[in-house]
């Protein structure tokens, strides 16, 4: 059974595994996504299938601010193509929402056209592009969703 649910310290590992997998050489160290998971600024939410976490993501969202931002999303490709990130995306959206943020950002690599093609299928637009962003060169997209309580709950 799959289940979304609050990260904890108690994740971090299963985290850093799907992380480094995903986005090495880009990945964060587990200093930064513990700081980040206990934030009191931020939401993180792990996808979790059969006590295994396939999932995870994270939105900065500090109450009463106006921007949220997308910090990170990544699902184990053996779960992909499922729904998953979508549910994922949908519930951070809505968190930023309830903060009161009347826009969402995120970054995204240039060379992930079905990242992008997910985050427009849920309201964000490219508002530019940010020249080698990323490790080896790559470009980052930023994107931006407004009215998340609306467009992004769709």
């Amino acid at each position: 059974m799959t289940e979304f649910r609050a990260a904890t310290a108690s994740d971090l590992d299963a985290i850093m595994q799907l992380e480094r997998a995903t986005f090495a050489p880009d990945d964060w160290s587990s200093e930064s996504m513990l700081r980040e998971i206990e934030s009191e600024h931020t939401t993180y939410l792990v996808i979790v299938d059969d006590d295994r976490v396939v999932g995870y993501g994270g939105v900065l969202a500090p109450s009463g601010s106006t921007d949220a931002d997308i910090q990170t999303i990544a699902v184990d490709p053996s779960h992909r193509r499922g729904g998953l990130g979508r549910e994922l995306m949908t519930r951070l959206i809505a968190r930023a929402a309830s903060t009161g943020a009347k826009a969402v950002f995120l970054e995204v690599r240039a060379d992930n056209p079905g990242a992008q093609q997910l985050y427009q299928s849920l309201g964000f637009v490219v508002l530019g592009v940010r020249p080698r962003y990323y490790k080896g060169g790559i470009d980052a997209v930023v994107m931006k969703l407004d009215r998340p309580g609306e467009a992004g709950a769709a």
